[in-house]
């Protein structure tokens, strides 16, 4: 159980082989110790050889236990490992194996109270296939590990934020995923937690059409005419304490800056709200996941294995995810008490 009054954040070690390692120890150097605690969760081989190659030091607590967390410090909590190989660059089963050890040891810790929040380093999909898991994305595992059926994907980037009603499936699945009840669930997650996570009392959304054009009147799609509009007009009926427009065309929004007029944006798919928020947050997005029970952050990119061990990775993405935890978790922490 937590004793600390300030924030206590696990962080997973993500894949040894991509930057994952070098964007924590990079983070870490520069954050007030007397506002939060880091836990590193990883074997130490992995955290002493990166820290060799990025020539920097970040002293270390090593603990083998959540009741030894130290404030004040940089604590690594020891997982075991069979024989740690650091091979930058390259996709292993130990790597996937290794990552998804470290994930299921701070949902635990997160369940149990021993930390406040968790952000997670990149995975590698393919690595953790190889060490026989089975799963679309950090945001699935997560939800499944939480019993958490009802989840929203959310991308941070100051004010903006860009949330998505379908997550990581085949482009080609996306039409037959999209309900009226899919969509209800989305924005009732993205309302409650613009509401409770960052203090947005009467939120303003903006919901993207699925088509081209919003679907030109049915011309060239009628999702946005026989779901998502008659869905949008019965919730502003239900719920009149906050503003929900759409469907919107995707393509002219951003161009066109009306996201500047909204809390939040509700895409139906994946690269539809993503793609263009990337190009928006200049690499300091964030993914939050909204609805667990749990607070979970972490950057907005991959593994980057082209630049894995060079010690050149920017790690403001990463240092963002880590801040936005901090935040949630202290405004958790003053209601609570």
């Amino acid at each position: 159980m937590l004793r600390s009054s300030k924030p206590v954040i696990a962080i997973t070690i993500g894949d040894f082989n991509g930057i994952g390692p070098e964007i924590i120890l990079k983070t870490l150097l520069g954050i007030n110790l007397t506002e939060s605690t880091p836990v590193i969760v990883s074997p130490p081989k992995i955290i002493e050889q990166a820290q060799k190659y990025l020539g920097s030091k970040v002293n270390l607590h090593h603990i083998l236990k959540p009741g030894q967390i130290e404030t004040g410090t940089v604590n690594l909590l020891e997982i075991p490992s069979g024989e740690v190989v650091l091979t930058p660059g390259n996709q292993t089963k130990a790597s996937g194996s290794t990552a998804m050890k470290s994930i299921e040891t701070c949902i635990k810790l997160c369940k149990n109270e021993s930390v406040h929040a968790m952000v997670t380093a990149p995975i590698s999909k393919e690595a953790v296939n190889l060490a026989g898991y089975a799963i679309p994305g950090h945001t699935e595992f997560l939800a499944s590990k939480t019993n958490t059926p009802n989840f929203l994907m959310m991308l941070v980037s100051g004010g903006l934020r860009v949330s998505l009603v379908t997550t990581h499936i085949p482009v080609s699945e996306v039409s037959s995923s999209i309900s009226k009840e899919t969509i209800r669930a989305k924005i009732e997650i993205l309302s409650k937690s613009l509401r409770q996570d960052f203090g947005i009392n009467n939120p303003k959304i903006a919901v993207f059409g699925l088509n081209p054009h919003a679907g030109d009147g049915g011309v060239i799609g009628t999702e946005e005419i026989e779901i998502i509009d008659p869905l949008l007009k019965e919730i502003r009926n239900e719920d009149p304490d906050f503003t929900l427009d759409g469907p919107f065309p995707a393509d002219g929004f951003f161009g066109q800056k009306l996201y500047e007029k909204y809390d939040a944006i509700l895409a139906m798919y994946h690269d539809q709200g993503l793609a263009p928020f990337k190009l928006i947050s200049f690499g300091k997005g964030v993914n939050f996941t909204a609805g667990l029970p749990i607070i979970r952050t972490s950057p907005d990119h991959g593994t980057a294995f082209d630049i894995a061990g060079k010690g050149v990775a920017n790690p403001s993405s990463f240092t963002e995810a880590y801040n936005l935890a901090v935040e949630l978790a202290n405004k958790r922490i003053r209601e609570q008490n």
